[in-house]
């Protein structure tokens, strides 16, 4: 078969060496190495280096960050309502329009080798509609790189801020995808109501729906029961992620195997971020139901904590840390979480390293998607849609 580009000499995951022939954008053939036509132009020869497909960050806030700013020391207390408070007085006094902090973030987060992402943008009466047109103008500068989905995010709460749900619809309309909540009972102090506001507003728009659960023990097991029921009712299957969903890791296996077969049954993904010091989901249990199991960096550099470097492979890393994972098949499945596990939870077809899928790679000095993780190489080449955008961890523009 003749395609338009070769890259030779690659291991897909770990196996034995390929030459992967490029159509177009797409993966057009995967022959054994060495037996790819001579005439194909060669886009690059990968030295038996490791090849996976591009990483998937499925919860980031890039309205938030600091990113290339000077140390700023976090100041916020302890409480949800502390923190939100802390976020707006700091990025009140910050002149560096968002563009300047979230666009180089973006840069660095496609040369660790994420290429797809769903980001969260903030929308509340105060700061209106203006993050968002932001973040749909860097969607736009991006474009040819990578996919970026974006969430309608209520971060003040919905209820207690009138005319929030308003300003969601209206960015609904602007083309953001998805319908965010926070806290239903802990945040807006009425669930139900909460609940079919922003379900009434995916079912009218069609759109995924993406809600903040922190609440604790019985209060977010309730939530995430009443999530499930306006899922069926709504017809939201396969539409709908919680994300942290703390409460999960407070509850006897006995009493979540129940739970965890309705979250499958409904196609409700769980995101976690490996959080430590804090009740997590039981990963491992979750997936062995089959419910899919994604992960994101969330915050990143911002006024809620200085921590987060945008690489998915450490997300893996410290997921495998934080369930004390440490076998092969623990921290492939760490490494699912941050590529297929994202890639269903996101909605994304034709992911991967097989024939149709869009040609979405990072090639890394490694054995196995196992060994990746663990050294994190910073020696990474990232290609996009059949063209080199990273080289040696850095980025190498959209040419």
């Amino acid at each position: 078969m003749t395609g338009d580009q070769v890259i030779r000499n690659v291991r897909p995951l770990g196996a034995a060496a390929v030459d992967i022939v490029l159509h177009r954008a797409t993966i057009g053939a995967i022959v054994p190495a060495g037996s790819a036509a001579a005439d194909i132009p060669c886009l690059l020869d990968g030295g038996a280096r490791l090849l996976l497909p591009g990483l998937v960050e499925s919860h980031v806030h890039f309205d938030k960050t600091l990113w290339g700013m000077a140390w700023h020391s976090n100041t916020s207390g302890p409480g949800l309502s502390d923190k939100v408070a802390n976020e707006r007085r700091v990025l009140r006094a910050i002149d560096v329009p968002l563009a300047e902090r979230a666009g180089p973030l973006i840069e660095h987060c496609i040369a660790r080798g994420s290429l797809y992402f769903r980001c969260h943008i903030d929308i509340d009466p105060e700061l209106k509609l203006e993050r968002v047109h932001a973040m749909l103008a860097l969607r736009e500068r991006y474009r040819d790189v990578i996919d970026m989905q974006f969430v309608a995010f209520p971060q003040a709460g919905m209820l207690i801020q009138p005319g929030t749900l308003e300003l969601m619809r209206a960015a609904l309309e602007l083309g953001v995808e998805h319908v965010g909540g926070l806290d239903p009972a802990g945040m807006d102090g009425d669930p139900i109501r909460h609940l079919e506001g922003i379900f009434a507003l995916a079912t009218r728009y069609d759109r995924g729906i993406d809600i903040h659960l922190h609440d604790r023990g019985s209060l977010g097991l309730w939530q995430v029961e009443r999530i499930a029921d306006f899922t069926k009712a709504c017809g939201r299957s396969g539409r709908v992620m919680i994300s942290h969903a703390f409460c999960l890791g407070m509850l006897p296996t006995e009493q979540l195997l129940p739970l965890a077969d309705r979250l499958a049954e409904l196609g409700i993904s769980i995101m976690t971020s490996g959080n430590a010091g804090i009740d997590v989901p039981p990963v491992a249990l979750l997936r062995s139901r089959g419910v899919n199991v994604c992960s994101g960096s969330d915050g990143i550099r911002d006024p809620w904590s200085p921590m987060g470097n945008g690489d998915m492979l450490e997300r893996a890393m410290l997921i495998a840390l934080r369930y004390r994972w440490n076998k092969d098949q623990e921290l492939a499945m760490a490494f699912d979480i941050v590529s297929a596990g994202g890639a269903r939870a996101l909605g994304i077809a034709n992911y991967g390293l097989d024939v149709g899928c869009p040609a979405n790679f990072v090639l890394v000095p490694a054995e196995n998607p196992s060994e990746a993780l663990i050294n994190r190489p910073a020696m990474r080449t990232v290609i996009s849609r059949g063209r080199i955008v990273a080289r040696a961890g850095q980025f190498a523009g959209q040419q």
